[in-house]
């Protein structure tokens, strides 16, 4: 089993980047898949989670209209589209699926917004 980040990397604020989250080893179709962020000091947090069945979606306060979450069943994958990034977006991202009591993470992709 194992979840795969990619995408991260160093860009100004106002710009986009798309992290990627490839699965293998289980089917993410059918765990609740989720984007958590952990910045230096701070706690890991919740950035946006998406269902299994009905794929509804739900997102941090600080994320809510700037990044959308997919993902893609043919593909195993997950996404994270971030749009209009801002410095407190900086983090690492972290890639989770859920299911009972399977809880798997991958090893993160690091985030920086600076000018």
């Amino acid at each position: 089993v194992q979840l795969a980040e990619s995408g991260g990397g160093l860009v100004q604020p106002g710009e986009s980047l798309r992290l990627s989250c490839a699965a293998s080893g289980f089917t993410c179709s059918s765990y609740g898949m989720s984007w958590h962020r952990q910045a230096p000091g701070k706690e890991r947090e919740l950035v946006a989670f998406i269902s299994a069945e009905r794929s509804s979606t739900t997102y941090a306060d600080s994320v809510k209209g700037r990044f959308t979450i997919s993902k893609d069943n043919a593909k195993n994958s997950v996404y994270l589209q971030m749009n209009s990034l801002k410095p407190e977006d900086t983090a690492v991202y972290y890639c989770n699926a859920r299911k009972y009591s399977y809880n798997y993470w991958g090893q993160g992709t690091q985030v920086t917004v600076s000018s």
